[in-house]
């Protein structure tokens, strides 16, 4: 692996860490020697609040390139400020993914371009965008019937509309021009990490991590799918491989360094290196400290289920229904397994929206408070809102609560994605409340995550801890309590409040040659751990019993769910015969 060579050895060197979550973006500066915190900012992205380009009732989901700039730039000139420029060595930035964005030759994002400025399809495709439902359903049937290899085997053998080429699939059917203009294709944290360094497209290195869980890149048939099967997927996507990429790096490895204009627009200089890009979840997992056969479930609007394993104790296994297994995603030299939910914080911030329907509705019509004080008002009853439905969630007794959720609002992302499923509500009567209702949405997300628990097992990779991290994790005691007792299972919470972000600066690290390896960065670096939350036996045998009837229910959903219909055609042999 290259290394730079840019720090002196035993002097005060920092690096910095970008994660990019769905509403903003935060950088953490760090002291590469000690793990130090020094100082960290986040900024939100502008257009994205007002939801520009989204439209939730088609699950169309895009986000501005301007927003991932304006984000950048801000971020990490607040926290550069803190040391000086010469000591700050790395970069490394992670994203949200599947995360897709068209690019031209020299990989400027379309929506950079004069004519594509405010068309949604030359933006970045968010990752909950679920507008590529039938593109996904075409690519597992194809995929298993088309007479050649399974490309989808290493991704849990079902490919989702949350990933790499379903989605561009859907824009390059539904929007000719963007086809057209698109030279390429780059997920959200490759484009950042082009965009710090300035380099060639052509010979950029794409992150591992994005392409072996999205974009069903693996060694074993030499890196993409072959142009032959993509061709038979949608015809040009055989051509636009030629001009994708064929190897791929880890996120310890050297990208480049900050370029002029980069440089000089974030106060620093270009010998500062920039690493590989990853994910957010397999970044927080690094920094959450992850070993093998942990389970690091990073828990925000969603969750990424991260596990690692020994490549030569999982050898030829291939786990069933989850989010991929990459060679070297998470820590080079392991197995990195993803697994996850595609809405946890987001269901619980949906049911505070519906109850929040009459502050929205009725406060504007009020004819004896200002404007002003109505915005206060809204603020402060939003604010409390979520508090006190948890404390009166809290003392709802799980053995005699009727109320049952399923908590695929978003779909079900494992195990076996499924975008197309619904949410549920079952048992309510005249007399269910709203702190009953919230304690079983609380219970659906717990229960979608034993699911995840169990697979792993069933397909014989063991789960020997749970370690907690991202927003949820932090701030509510009453989802963790729940989620251990449901479990069965202590569950460690990182004590880093900006665990994703200090898992790139672990990468940045490396790259810049402060430490060996990525283990060696996550014994110094590494925050530990703030708590623990062991399981009550008292509520075990209750929530076990809650769960069977939670599994019951979704066979009934999922059963009642008419899927997208699959595109039946002959295979490509069968076409060629």
């Amino acid at each position: 692996m290259e290394n730079s060579q840019t720090a002196t050895p035993g002097a005060d060197a920092y690096v910095i860490g970008v994660d990019y979550g769905t509403d903003s973006v935060r950088a953490l500066l760090v002291n590469a020697r000690t793990g130090a915190e020094v100082a960290q900012a986040v900024h939100y992205y502008a257009r994205w609040k007002k939801l520009q380009y989204c439209n939730p009732a088609r699950n169309q989901f895009r986000q501005h390139p301007l927003d991932y700039i304006e984000g950048l730039e801000a971020s990490i000139r607040r926290v550069a400020q803190h040391v000086p420029a010469e000591q700050i060595v790395g970069i490394a930035v992670d994203t949200t993914g599947s995360t897709p964005g068209a690019v031209d030759e020299h990989g400027v994002s379309l929506a950079l371009k004069p004519g594509f400025e405010d068309n949604p399809n030359a933006m970045f495709v968010l990752w909950k965008d679920h507008t590529a439902l039938d593109e996904a359903a075409e690519i597992n049937h194809k995929a298993r019937t088309w007479g050649g290899e399974d490309y989808t085997k290493f991704e849990g053998g079902i490919y989702s509309s949350e990933w790499f080429w379903a989605k561009i699939m859907h824009v390059t059917r539904e929007d000719a021009a963007v086809a057209q203009a698109a030279h390429s294709w780059m997920e959200h944290c490759d484009w950042v990490t082009l965009l710090l360094t300035g380099q060639d497209l052509a010979t950029f290195k794409r992150s591992r991590c994005a392409a072996g869980h999205k974009a069903m890149w693996h060694e074993s048939w030499g890196g993409l799918p072959s142009a032959q099967f993509l061709n038979y997927l949608e015809p040009s996507l055989g051509e636009l491989r030629n001009r994708l990429f064929e190897e791929t790096y880890t996120a310890d490895e050297i990208a480049g360094h900050l370029s002029e204009e980069w440089a000089a627009r974030l106060g620093l200089t270009t010998n500062t290196v920039v690493a590989v890009g990853s994910f957010d979840a397999h970044a927080g997992a690094v920094a959450g400290e992850i070993e093998a056969y942990s389970m690091v479930k990073v828990m925000g609007t969603s969750t990424c289920d991260i596990v690692v394993a020994p490549t030569a104790e999982v050898g030829s296994k291939l786990v069933q229904g989850i989010c991929g297994q990459v060679d070297g995603s998470v820590i080079p030299g392991m197995l990195g397994l993803e697994a996850g939910q595609s809405a946890f914080g987001d269901l619980l911030a949906w049911f505070r929206q519906l109850v929040e329907w009459p502050l929205q509705a009725l406060l504007p019509q009020s004819g004896t408070l200002t404007t002003e004080q109505q915005e206060a008002l809204r603020e402060e009853l939003s604010d409390k809102l979520l508090v006190e439905l948890t404390k009166a969630a809290a003392t709802v007794d799980p053995a005699e609560s009727q109320v049952l959720a399923l908590d695929w609002v978003n779909g079900r992302r494992t195990p076996d994605a499924n975008q197309a499923l619904k949410g549920a509500l079952v048992n309510l009567t005249m007399g269910t409340s709203a702190p009953q209702i919230f304690r079983a949405l609380v219970e659906a997300i717990c229960y979608g995550s034993k699911m995840i628990v169990e697979r792993f097992e069933q397909e014989g990779i063991p789960i020997k801890q749970v370690i907690g991290i991202g927003g949820v994790a932090k701030k509510s005691q009453f989802v963790m309590q729940t989620l251990a007792d449901v479990l069965n299972r202590p569950i460690k919470i990182a004590k880093s409040e900006q665990a994703p972000a200090l898992g790139s600066a672990m990468y940045a690290a490396v790259a810049a040659g402060i430490h060996a390896d990525v283990l060696t960065a996550q014994k110094t670096m590494g925050s530990g751990f703030a708590e623990t939350y062991e399981p009550n036996p008292a509520r075990v045998a209750d929530y076990q019993a809650r769960y069977e009837q939670y599994q019951a229910l979704g066979q009934f959903v999922e059963s009642q769910t008419k899927r997208e219909a699959s595109v039946v055609e002959p295979s490509l042999a069968e076409q060629t015969a």
